[in-house]
């Protein structure tokens, strides 16, 4: 009995000691499953995200309270401090693949806000959920711009360089269009669909820019309001998010920077561009006499006090004095010269390309007097800045043609004289560029600019050239020279610049009564270059200028052509003879004599001879195509009679001439002395050039004799 009351009391203490150390195991696993329940519940955002990876399709959102609380976990975690990358591909995965509904999928696209850069795989999965096609529109819509908002900060793109295609394939939707790249066939079929939209009109006006060629519509130069800005929400809190992790994380400077509401600018000081009133540069209290200039009151006294007068302390206050440019001009010092280039050298650079203008009336309307008064000493002094020269070059190459226009076109008019081939980079490239993807308005104003340069260019020879011909000076205040030949040459890439930019904008303009009369306003000048400012050279217009302007619908422009062509002639006819004679040391090309021969025979028998078409000629038809127009007498729709742009004066004419008859028969104007009636009616409406061009070319016009009743020549 006793060894069992033993054995009961051997076996009562390690009974115990288990049971004490099984009591220690439990309550540890107690405290750690506590201690990580309190971990999770201070970490809900993981708890969250974890939640919301584990959504399956299906799963009921309204009412679902469990699903609300994570989701606004992460919204508000999203918008304080950005969302990491791996949760970026979790919440976009399930956005997408509308598993939280399609309500909470434009939610979480919303506050889908990265703190430091996007998972590249995460936006190939997204498109592969567009291919899908189950994502309404709205969410497509959304998606892309989220795309675009945070592109700079994907952090690979190969694999979405890889998958262009696919991307591009949207194009054809038309909720999408305005937010995805384009090509040109494809924009124009979307516009022939869709009419002008602005954002196909802006991004057509990008492609022009490099291939002009390809988008042959007239689009406007401006393409700062083609897109609204639909993102700004996501940009304001992605700049937030930035700016509070730029202490604990790197990003790329580049990233940043497009993610600003507004780029920094550099202030402009106040009244930066006003001219600085005269003011001494020194007290000086020497014996010597010195006047200063801000003293001057009178042409005189600049005169008497010419060699006494001392410069001013900022030369830029010469530019507001009519007697101050007087001195500047008289005295031609050097060091005045250099001084005031350098001053006004830097204003520009400083407020037109370092501090642009912002477009606000105060700061376009200071601008616009500063440049005016610039304007005002170059007409002065008849004579450009070096400087304004400098600016307008880099200008040119980030204007967008319509910021202070009518000043920076007169600043350009004013350019000097440059050798050929500088002209094309600094010159030709970036107004071709600003004249292709501009209106008509525009374009009139390039030509006209492009006109007021040459008649600038063509005085100055006319005035500087010296006696020998051989060397011209370019600028009052350089020794550097061109010689004749170079001189011609730079006049010849101008002129042919011109007719290149005129052929192709009265093509894309559809021959715009505005556009052709400003070319043949420069044409007027280029006819007369011989004879009007003694420059050996004589340059035809191209056919894309010459027939428009024959077939042209207002009266006007075939007027003018006549006062062109007749100038034409006589130059020639001068330089002919002066050929001839040996009296000249250059000689015309044969092409040349060429070119007029064949241009005077298509208008001579057009308009007189009714031969409209001619065989062999530029404007040849065949005969087949025009039976088929099933014109009544097709050869005599351009004569004197018939021509669009004159048919309203044989109308009026017949009416004078047989007010009783009802049925009007143009055909009897030329019977008889009415023709004759009839030339000198027409020459009397003012149709100088027209009169001129006939009468030089057929001996007939308005100086006939009434009784002259014979019928026209029908030979030129």
């Amino acid at each position: 009995m006793a060894d069992l009351s033993n054995l009961a009391g051997l076996g009562s203490d390690p009974s115990g000691e288990i049971d004490s150390s099984a009591s220690s195991a439990n309550n540890r696993s107690l405290r750690l499953a506590e201690k990580e329940k309190r971990k999770g519940e201070a970490d809900p955002f993981g708890l969250a995200v974890k939640y919301l990876s584990q959504v399956e399709a299906g799963t009921v959102v309204r009412g679902n309270d469990e699903l609300e609380r994570n989701m606004l976990v992460v919204e508000t975690v999203a918008l304080s401090k950005g969302l990491p990358s791996e949760v970026i591909t979790v919440l976009l995965d399930l956005a997408l693949s509308l598993n939280a509904g399609t309500g909470n999928c434009a939610r979480v696209l919303k506050f889908l806000i990265p703190a430091t850069v996007v998972p590249q795989e995460a936006i190939v999965k997204g498109v592969s959920w567009l291919c899908v096609g189950k994502m309404p529109m709205n969410a497509q819509v959304l998606f892309v711009r989220w795309v675009l908002t945070v592109f700079d900060l994907i952090d690979c793109k190969d694999n979405l360089r890889s998958i262009y295609g696919f991307i591009f394939s949207f194009v054809t939707e038309e909720n999408l269009v305005s937010f995805h790249p384009y090509r040109v066939r494809k924009l124009l079929d979307i516009q022939a669909k869709m009419g002008r939209q602005p954002f196909l009109t802006q991004l057509l006006a990008l492609y022009k820019v490099f291939r002009p060629d390809l988008v042959t519509l007239s689009l406007p130069s401006r393409v700062r309001t083609g897109f609204k800005n639909h993102n700004s929400t996501w940009k304001v809190a992605l700049s937030a998010v930035q700016r509070k992790n730029k202490g604990a994380v790197l990003v790329d400077q580049s990233l940043s920077l497009d993610v600003k509401e507004k780029p920094s600018t550099r202030k402009r000081k106040l009244h930066h561009l006003a001219i600085p009133p005269l003011s001494s540069a020194f007290n000086s209290n020497s014996n010597k006499k010195v006047f200063c200039l801000q003293e001057l009151r009178s042409f005189r006294e600049l005169l008497e006090n010419i060699h006494n007068i001392e410069l001013p302390a900022q030369m830029g206050s010469l530019l507001g004095s009519a007697l101050a440019l007087h001195y500047l001009d008289c005295v031609q010092d050097e060091s005045a010269s250099l001084r005031l280039n350098f001053w006004l050298g830097h204003s520009l650079q400083e407020e037109f390309l370092l501090c642009p203008v912002d477009g606000s009336s105060d700061n376009t309307s200071e601008a616009c007097r500063f440049l005016s008064t610039i304007l005002f000493s170059q007409q002065f002094l008849q004579e450009g800045f070096s400087s304004t020269e400098s600016f307008l070059y880099k200008f040119l190459s980030v204007w967008d043609g319509c910021l202070l226009r009518p000043q920076i076109l007169d600043l350009l008019s004013d350019i000097p004289l440059m050798p050929s081939f500088y002209m094309h980079k600094l010159l030709f490239e970036p107004l071709k560029q600003l004249y292709f993807t501009s209106t008509v308005f525009f374009k009139c104003s390039i030509i006209e600019c492009l006109n007021s340069m040459l008649i600038k260019w063509l005085t100055w020879h006319s005035v500087s050239a010296l006696e020998g011909g051989l060397d011209i000076s370019l600028n009052s205040n350089s020794t550097m020279t061109m010689t004749l030949s170079g001189f011609m040459d730079s006049v010849m890439e101008l002129v042919r610049f011109v007719g290149l930019l005129a052929s192709e904008g009265l093509r894309l303009e559809n021959c715009h009564v505005l556009l052709l009369n400003q070319t043949l306003a420069f044409y007027e000048t280029v006819c007369d270059m011989f004879l009007k400012y003694s420059l050996p050279l004589i340059i035809m217009p191209p056919a894309g200028v010459f027939y428009p302007a024959l077939f042209a619908t207002d009266s006007v422009s075939v007027d003018r052509l006549g006062y062109i062509m007749y100038r034409y002639r006589k130059n020639l006819t001068l330089a002919k003879k002066q050929e001839q004679q040996r009296e000249q040391t250059f000689h015309i090309s044969r092409n040349t004599y060429k070119e007029f021969n064949r241009n005077l025979q298509a208008m001579v028998n057009s308009m007189w001879n009714s031969w409209w078409c001619i065989p062999g000629s530029d404007i040849e038809i065949d005969k087949d195509l025009i039976s088929l127009s099933k014109v009544a007498e097709p050869w005599c729709r351009f004569d004197l009679i018939h021509h669009p742009a004159l048919f309203s004066y044989a109308i009026e004419f017949h009416q004078r001439c047989w007010p009783e008859r009802k049925n009007v028969d143009l055909g009897s104007i030329k019977t008889g002395k009415y023709w004759n009636w009839y030339m000198e009616f027409l020459f009397n409406q003012g149709f100088d050039g027209l009169n001129n061009f006939i009468q030089t070319n057929t001996g007939h016009g308005s100086g006939l004799s009434s009784q002259d009743d014979r019928q026209p020549m029908n030979q030129p």
